[in-house]
């Protein structure tokens, strides 16, 4: 489980492919604090460390997650936000991460807030994925390549958030564009109102 403060950046330093996987090498601050074994969320993708090299650690991603995320995507040099798991006896500063990430959505808009920036997505919306609690609420939360935010003005497929300087530096929307693509998880809580609704049915 994450809660969505991402606490460094890591560098993508190599890509390797086996069959439909994906290894993935990278370097950050803390690597030589992980472990084999650990979990760590890239982009909010929950990843299992299989190997550490010095200040380099390899995670594998198969082919669900590249099908669902935006790490199929990724080149050497790419930055990725992180985030180890949280500790239990740590404040919950964001909301309930899973790491598990839902879908991809793509930044169709950035506009100035005086000071902070408001990205707006737009994601994939079908009468399916609503059931199973794909949408956001205002004032709700989501998590944005693992990066827990508050919603603004949502739609059926859009949604905007507001990115404070602090965020903007330490995260790598710094590196987001208009027709980027970023990973979106949406609210567990949302997902259980709609799993329930819909046995109730």
């Amino acid at each position: 489980m994450f809660s969505g403060i991402i606490e460094s950046f890591a560098t993508v330093v190599a890509i390797e492919k086996y069959k439909e996987n994906v290894d993935l090498t990278l370097t950050c601050e803390f690597a030589n604090e992980l472990k084999i074994d650990q979990s760590v969320a890239h982009n909010g993708v929950c990843l299992t460390v299989v190997k550490i090299e010095g200040d380099k650690y390899v995670v594998t991603a198969m082919k669900e997650t590249l099908d669902r995320s935006n790490l199929g995507l990724m080149k050497v040099g790419d930055k990725v936000n992180v985030e180890r798991s949280m500790m239990i006896n740590g404040r919950l500063d964001g909301h309930i991460v899973q790491g598990h990430v839902d879908s991809t959505a793509e930044c169709i808009a950035m506009e100035d807030a005086q000071g902070s920036t408001y990205f707006t997505f737009r994601h994939d919306t079908t009468p399916e994925m609503i059931g199973r609690g794909y949408f956001t609420v205002d004032k709700g939360s989501v998590t944005v390549n693992g990066v827990s935010l508050t919603v603004c003005n949502p739609t059926k497929d859009t949604f905007q958030v507001a990115i404070i300087p602090y965020t903007m530096e330490h995260t790598n929307f710094c590196d987001i564009r208009i027709g980027t693509i970023v990973n979106i998880e949406f609210d567990i809580l949302g997902k259980y109102i709609a799993r329930m609704k819909s046995l109730e049915g």
